[in-house]
C-alpha cells in the first residue's frame, strides 16, 4: 500500500471538531472521526467533509457499539494506509466534572468511555495518543479509572506520561481554561532529543515571573473577542433573547466586569453554592475570559454577559474564545452550538499540544527514510 505523506489522525469523541481543526492547521491528515451527537455530527460534516478534497470518514455512532475493526478497515480502503499515526480525543467528561458534588460522578457510565478510548488504542496501535479531559479526572474518587488506563497501556506496549494540567491562557487562548492532557507513545518508539513535554508556554501575564525569560511576552485578554464586529451573514452571530426584567438587570450591571451583586440579581439559589458568584456577571475585557462551558451563551450559567451590551455573548463570541476560525459554522441552534463549543478543545491549545507529537513524527519519518 502507498503511505500517506502527511501523518494520520483519528479523532475519537470528536464533537464539533476543535481537536480535528487543530490537527489540520498544523499539517496532520484527518482520516476518521467518531461522534454520536447528531448536531455535532452535522457541524463536523459541514466543516470537514462537505466540498472538501479527500475528507475524513465520519462515523456517526455510539463508540460503545462501534468496533475498532469497523473503523480501521474503511480507512485502509479509502486512504491506502496500514496504520494510523495518532489517536486524539476527549471522552465525555461530565462524570469527572467539578460541578458534581460529594461522590456524584463516581461509577458514572460515561467514565467508562475513558477505558473504551484505550480499547481503540489497543486495536489500532497508533504511534502516539492524546487524551484530554477536565481536571476532575485527577480527583481521588476517580483514581481507579486512571489507574486502570495506565495499567492497560503498559500491558499493551505503551508508555504514558503522567497527566498534566494545562491552562489555555498560557498558550494564546483568551480564556482561563484548565484541562488535563495525557500523552502516550508506543514502546517501540524512542523520544528524540528535541522532545519537550509539556509544550512550552507561549503567553504570560506581565506580572508573571516567566516574563523575565521571554523577549516578547504577550498577555491574551478578552478584548480580542469583541474588537472585531460580527458579520451580518454569520448564522452564529446570535445571542439569547432575554425578558424585559432581565434586560433591565443587565442595564444596571456595570460595564466591563460588573457582577450580579452590583445589579442586585441575587436569588435564593445563589446563596447555597460559592460557585454561583459569577452568574449574570459581565465579561471583563482586560483579563482572560471565563472558561467557555456548555452554557457559555447563557448569563445564568456563569460570567457570560456581554461586556458592554445588555445580553449574553453570541455563539460567535464563544467560538472566538475557543479560537475557532471565523469560517467555522456550528449547527443545531444556540443551545446545541453552545454545548459543542464548551465541550471542544480550544483550537490554538490543540495546535500547541499536537505540535509536540508532529515534531516527533517528522523526526521519526526522516530517520527511517
Amino acid at each position: 500500500m502507498k503511505s500517506i505523506k502527511k501523518h494520520t489522525v483519528i479523532d475519537l469523541f470528536a464533537g464539533a471538531g476543535g481537536f480535528s481543526c487543530a490537527a489540520q492547521h498544523i499539517g496532520f491528515k484527518l482520516v476518521a472521526a467518531i461522534e454520536n451527537n447528531a448536531h455535532a455530527c452535522e457541524t463536523y460534516r459541514n466543516n470537514f467533509i462537505v466540498n472538501k478534497k479527500s475528507p475524513p470518514i465520519l462515523f456517526e455512532n455510539d463508540i460503545n457499539q462501534l468496533e475498532p475493526i469497523d473503523v480501521i478497515n474503511p480507512i485502509k480502503r479509502k486512504f491506502a494506509t496500514k496504520e494510523v499515526d495518532v489517536i486524539i480525543g476527549g471522552p465525555p467528561c461530565q462524570g469527572f466534572s467539578k460541578h458534581r458534588f460529594k461522590d456524584t460522578g463516581v461509577n458514572d457510565p460515561r467514565n467508562e468511555l475513558l477505558l473504551r478510548y484505550f480499547q481503540y488504542i489497543h486495536e489500532l496501535r497508533p504511534k502516539f495518543f492524546i487524551v484530554e479531559n477536565v481536571t476532575g479526572l485527577l480527583w481521588k474518587r476517580h483514581e481507579k479509572y486512571l489507574t486502570k488506563f495506565y495499567k492497560l497501556a503498559f500491558q499493551n506496549g505503551y508508555t504514558v506520561e503522567p497527566p498534566i494540567i494545562l491552562d489555555a491562557k498560557n498558550y494564546g487562548v483568551p480564556q482561563n481554561r484548565k484541562r488535563v492532557f495525557i500523552l502516550g507513545k508506543r514502546a517501540d518508539i524512542n523520544w528524540s532529543r528535541c522532545y519537550s513535554w509539556p509544550p512550552p508556554k507561549t503567553n504570560f501575564s506581565p506580572n508573571a515571573e516567566e516574563v523575565t525569560f521571554q523577549k516578547l511576552p504577550q498577555w491574551i485578554k478578552a478584548d480580542v473577542i469583541f474588537t472585531k464586529e460580527l458579520a451580518q451573514n454569520d448564522p452564529n452571530a446570535i445571542h439569547m433573547h432575554h425578558t424585559e426584567e432581565l434586560i433591565e438587570v443587565f442595564a444596571s450591571t456595570p460595564q466591563n466586569g460588573g457582577s450580579r451583586n452590583q445589579s442586585k440579581r441575587n436569588l435564593p439559589c445563589h446563596a447555597k453554592h460559592k460557585g454561583h458568584n459569577d452568574v449574570y456577571g459581565r465579561i471583563c475585557t482586560i483579563q482572560p475570559g471565563p472558561t467557555m462551558t456548555t452554557g457559555c451563551t447563557n448569563p445564568s450559567k456563569g460570567r457570560f454577559l456581554h461586556p458592554f451590551e445588555n445580553h449574553g455573548i453570541t455563539v460567535r463570541h464563544a467560538a472566538r474564545f475557543q479560537t475557532f476560525p471565523e469560517s467555522f459554522i456550528f449547527s443545531g441552534g444556540i443551545i446545541s452550538s453552545s454545548r459543542q463549543i464548551g465541550n471542544a478543545v480550544p483550537v490554538l491549545l490543540g495546535e500547541r499540544v499536537l505540535s509536540v507529537i508532529k515534531n516527533e513524527l517528522d523526526i521519526l519519518t526522516t530517520r527511517y527514510k
